[in-house]
C-alpha cells in the first residue's frame, strides 16, 4: 500500500458539503458494480463514490484529494477491459456518467463540444440528424466519450478514418492539483508548443480527469455497403487483407471472423448468421456519396478476394442481412463471455502480414495447454482481440495456464514487432506485460509525464505501468 490517506469522517463531510449528501456514497450504498470493470479479474470498492455535474466540483475534489493524498479514480460506463477504472488503492471514485450534456454542434466549424459522460451511441444519433458523422466506432457502443478518448479507442473503422485521437480537437482538463486546462480548440492546425491534448488521449485517467471535450465531425456519407466473404481457412483470408490495402479501393472496415465465434453469437442472439459453412471470413464495408463510386471500390475487391481463393461474395446491402451481419460482430464479444464460466483478453496488434502467424500460433497454444481460445478483430489495422476461456478449470489451473498463455502469446507478438494493446488500453491487467516490451529509458519518461502531471500520484495510481 502506497502512503495514502485513508478517508475518515471528515473527508466524506467535505464532499457532502460540496455535492449533497444525495451525492456522496459509502460503505453499502456503493453499488458493487463499481468494484470492477467489464472484464472483471480484479475488484476493489472505492472507500467513497461520488457523482459530480460540473468542472467546479472536480476541481474542488482533486484539490482536496491533492491536499489530503486521497487517491481518486474517475470512471465512466465502467465497460473497460483492463482494470484501468478499479480504485485499486480505495479513496475517492468520480463518476463522471451523468456529466452527459451535448453542450454545441458547430455545423460550420464541423465540431461537437460535449461533457464526459455522453455514450457514444448518443454520438452517433445526435450528429446524423445533423447529416454529419462522428467515424470513431469501438464495439462497445454504451461506453462514454471521456472512456473513448481516455483509451484512444479505435474500432472498425479505424482502417480508413482513423481512431478517437485523430478526432479530439480540444478538451477541458481537470489536473490531479484541481487546476482546471483547456487544451487545444477548434482550430483543426496546432503547432503550438507540446501538444498535451494528444497526451491526455490515451492515458488511462492517470494524467486529468476530462470534464469537455470538442469532437471533430465530418459530412455524413450517403450511402454504406458491406461484403461477407467466406475463405476455406483463415490464413488465405488473412493473407488477402495486403492485396486489399494496396488496391486502393479504401474500405471503411476490414474485419476477420472464425466459424466458432459466429456459431456463438447466433446461439447467443438466437438468430442465424448469412453463412456458417466456411472456416474464415472477412467482412468489409465500404461507405462513399453514391452508389456508382461505391460499387466501385467493392467489386474491384470482389474481384482480389475471388482471385485469392475466397469461395463467395456476398453483397450485404438489404436491412435483413445488414441487421444479421452487423449484430452478430457487436455481440462477439458477449457470445464468447456467455460460452464459459470466465475469460480474459489479448488486445495485440501486429503488423497486417504478421495476423495469420499470430492466430495460427494461438491455435498451437489451444493444443499445448488444452484449452479454449477464440478470437476475431480488426484485420485492417491488425489489432486482434484473442480470448482465453476459463470452461471448467479450477481457479488454480486457470490462472496458471492464463499467466503462462498469456505470457506466449505477448512474447509472440513481441517477436512479430507487435505491442500490448491495440485500443483497450493497460490499465492494471497488462502492466507486467507492457513492461516487458519497453526499455527501462522509455518506462522512465513516461513516469516522469506522470510525475509532471501528479507529483503526488493521486490520480488512478497502480495503472500502466505503477
Amino acid at each position: 500500500m502506497k502512503d495514502y490517506k485513508k478517508i475518515d469522517t471528515r473527508d466524506v463531510e467535505y464532499l457532502v458539503s460540496v455535492l449533497g449528501r444525495d451525492r456522496v456514497f459509502t460503505d453499502e450504498k456503493i453499488n458493487e458494480d463499481f468494484s470492477h470493470d467489464e472484464m472483471g479479474g480484479i475488484s476493489r470498492k472505492p472507500d467513497v463514490l461520488v457523482d459530480v455535474l460540473t468542472t467546479e466540483e472536480v476541481s474542488k475534489i482533486m484539490k482536496y484529494a491533492y491536499d489530503n493524498r486521497i487517491p481518486v479514480v474517475a470512471r465512466g460506463s465502467g465497460t473497460g477491459l483492463v482494470g484501468a477504472s478499479v480504485p485499486v488503492y480505495g479513496g475517492i471514485m468520480i463518476n463522471m456518467s451523468k456529466m452527459n450534456r451535448i453542450l454545441e454542434i458547430d455545423e460550420d466549424n464541423l465540431t461537437l463540444t460535449l461533457e464526459p459522460g455522453v455514450l457514444l451511441m448518443e454520438i452517433s444519433d445526435f450528429v446524423e440528424e445533423h447529416d454529419l458523422f462522428y467515424p470513431p466506432d469501438p464495439g462497445e457502443k454504451s461506453a462514454t466519450i471521456a472512456g473513448n478518448i481516455n483509451t484512444n479507442a479505435g474500432g472498425m473503422r479505424a482502417v480508413k478514418y482513423g481512431v478517437t485521437r485523430d478526432y479530439v480537437r480540444g478538451l477541458e482538463v481537470v489536473l490531479p492539483n484541481g487546476e482546471i486546462l483547456q487544451v487545444g480548440g477548434k482550430v483543426v492546425k496546432n503547432s503550438s508548443g507540446y501538444s498535451i491534448k494528444d497526451l491526455i488521449c490515451g492515458s488511462e485517467g492517470t494524467l486529468g480527469i476530462v470534464t469537455k471535450a470538442i469532437l471533430k465531425l465530418l459530412p455524413l456519407p450517403k450511402k454504406a455497403i458491406s461484403l461477407l466473404i467466406p475463405f476455406p481457412s483463415l490464413d488465405m483470408a488473412i493473407s488477402t487483407v495486403p492485396e486489399i490495402v494496396k488496391s486502393k479501393a479504401a474500405p471503411t472496415a476490414i474485419e476477420f471472423m472464425q466459424r466458432e465465434v459466429i456459431l456463438a453469437a447466433e446461439e447467443y442472439l438466437g438468430k442465424k448468421f448469412p453463412d456458417n459453412s466456411s472456416d474464415a471470413y472477412l467482412l468489409l464495408t465500404f461507405d462513399g456519396n453514391s452508389k456508382e463510386e461505391i460499387e466501385k471500390a467493392y467489386e474491384k475487391v470482389a474481384d482480389i478476394c475471388l482471385k485469392e481463393g475466397a469461395s463467395d461474395v456476398f453483397i450485404v446491402d438489404t436491412d435483413e442481412r445488414k441487421d444479421s451481419v452487423w449484430s452478430a460482430r457487436g455481440a462477439f464479444l458477449e457470445a464468447v463471455k456467455a460460452s464459459t464460466t470466465d475469460m480474459d483478453e489479448c488486445d495485440v496488434v501486429v503488423p497486417r502480414n504478421k495476423i495469420a502467424e499470430f492466430i495460427k500460433y494461438t491455435d498451437e497454444l489451444q493444443r499445448k495447454f488444452h484449452i479454449r481460445i477464440r478470437s476475431f478483430g480488426h484485420a485492417g489495422d491488425g489489432n486482434l482481440h484473442v480470448y482465453v476461456l476459463k470452461d471448467e478449470l479450477t481457479e488454480e489451473a486457470w490462472k496458471k495456464k492464463l499467466a503462462d498463455v498469456f505470457e506466449a502469446m505477448y512474447s509472440k507478438s513481441r517477436e512479430l514487432s507487435g505491442l500490448v494493446s491495440g485500443e483497450h488500453g493497460i490499465g492494471f491487467a497488462k502492466k507486467v506485460y507492457m513492461l516487458e516490451q519497453y526499455s527501462q529509458e522509455y518506462v522512465d519518461l513516461m513516469k516522469n509525464i506522470k510525475l509532471a502531471f501528479d507529483s503526488r500520484n493521486i490520480l488512478n495510481p497502480g495503472k500502466i505501468f505503477q
